[in-house]
């Protein structure tokens, strides 16, 4: 008999959290709505990731879906977007802000990248990119900002996030420029993300508007970008001598004989290039010039013998190639195209220009400040959402310490959340973890007690 999969949450929570999100003016980011909402994303993404890992009905993609919530997800991904860029660095220049716990303020900036994956995730469905309506547009636009980002910063040799996935702390760091730390390290997970929700757009292009084909083609000029990701291939590295390549949330040492094999990485820029290149509505609308040419034809020295027998589909798009190096591209077909307008950015930035210390100051008096009580509250709260069974399922691999980043085998014997790879780094860590620990051992102590009394 197989074991029953995990289960985060059931039909009708589900249903009920799915009806129950909204879009939330940003001042609001932080306050008690949001963090419910907050926690609902978090319990639907874990369920998403559980049902499409199991090959089960997904029942959160589709409750999106009927309900018309993908435009709602896309709105708070642009929302904690603008607050991490514009509201975020004014807090942690506020001198008089000296918050009991940063955790509140790591969930608002986690929250992003909740959303980010749960998208990936339900993406690769057609009825997904449709429910997106025009919204879809917003959703290209921040896509290609977080690889531009990504693009130019291993372009330029400058240090990105991948090289910050497991920031190192030390004693003298302070919670809030751990905060930045962190928000950093996960800026490079939250652009490879992007590369799979853009692939997944470029699969049903023929379910979109025109405008949607025009803005990743002309507007963008996806293809190009796709062109330098694969140059400079940020998910590959050399450390300490060793080939590593990055998936699933971690790097990895890559053995001599599978060096040349491809990563799902780079078989979702592939097969965004090819999407672009050589479906029918998308070359009818691409405009390549002779800048344009000399930068597609660069793919001609990647696509290897080895690189074409693990996904054949390219042997089209080496065809193509050819074909392009010796002639003129036809011009593409006029028409006459409605543009549509990405709304969600625009309207935030111009509802808050000029606000943003406001903004900040109202979070840290509203949010960012909780009494003991709240925190107390919270801290159940999230014990009970972050249960490490379901944990152990979403993440088999192993656990990262809380100190120095190395893999760890030793766990905090308190509040069970924490890993270290030693005892050093345990002793070292303790006065920071000192009251989270506090916290969650408080108000697992007091679930206890409940489910006591309630028998």
């Amino acid at each position: 008999m197989e074991d029953s999969p995990v289960q985060v949450v059931l039909y009708g929570e589900a249903e009920g959290m799915v009806k129950s999100l909204q879009t939330f003016p940003l001042r609001d980011t932080g306050s008690g709505g949001w963090f419910k909402q907050h926690e609902y994303i978090e319990k639907l993404n874990m369920q998403a990731i559980l049902n499409a890992s199991a090959g089960q009905e997904e029942i959160v993609k589709e409750l999106l879906v009927s309900h018309g919530k993908i435009p709602t997800l896309i709105h708070e991904l642009i929302s904690i977007e603008i607050w991490k860029l514009k509201v975020f660095p004014i807090l942690c220049q506020l001198q008089d802000f000296k918050p009991k716990s940063t955790f509140p303020l790591y969930m608002v900036i986690h929250h992003e990248a909740t959303i980010i994956n749960l998208l990936e995730t339900i993406f690769y469905h057609t009825d997904v990119c449709e429910s997106a309506e025009e919204l879809a547009l917003d959703l290209i636009d921040y896509c290609h900002r977080k690889l531009t980002i990504l693009v130019s910063q291993s372009s330029t040799g400058e240090t990105t996030g991948q090289d910050r996935m497991l920031p190192k702390f030390t004693e003298e760091t302070s919670s809030m420029e751990e905060l930045k730390l962190q928000s950093e390290s996960l800026e490079f997970d939250i652009a490879l993300k992007c590369l799979s929700v853009l692939r997944y757009i470029t699969d049903h292009t023929d379910c979109f508007p025109i405008s949607v084909t025009n803005r990743l083609l002309n507007t963008h000029n996806l293809p190009c970008l796709l062109v330098e990701l694969l140059e400079h291939c940020p998910w590959s590295r050399r450390h300490k001598g060793q080939l590593q390549k990055y998936e699933n949330g971690r790097w990895y040492s890559v053995p001599a004989e599978d060096q040349m094999k491809m990563t799902k990485l780079d078989g979702q820029a592939w097969i965004a290039l090819y999407n672009l290149l050589l479906r029918p509505e998308c070359q009818q609308k691409y405009n390549i010039n002779s800048f344009t040419k000399g930068q597609l034809l660069k793919l001609r020295s990647f696509l290897t013998e080895v690189l074409v027998d693990q996904l054949p589909n390219l042997v089209d798009l080496q065809r193509f190639l050819s074909h392009l190096s010796v002639s003129e591209p036809a011009p593409p077909k006029k028409e006459l195209i409605l543009e549509q307008v990405p709304e969600v950015w625009d309207s935030i930035i111009k509802e808050n220009s000029g606000k943003w210390k406001a903004v900040a100051k109202h979070q840290v008096k509203h949010a960012f400040s909780p009494s003991d009580e709240d925190l107390r509250s919270q801290a159940q709260r999230w014990a009970q959402t972050y249960n490490m069974d379901v944990m152990e399922t979403l993440v088999p691999d192993k656990p990262k310490c809380g100190l120095c980043g190395s893999e760890a085998a030793k766990r905090c014997s308190r509040c069970q959340s924490e890993w270290y790879c030693n005892r050093e780094c345990q002793v070292k860590h303790w006065q920071k973890h000192k009251k989270s620990c506090d916290l969650i051992c408080e108000a697992m102590k007091k679930t206890k007690e409940e489910l006591r009394v309630s028998v």
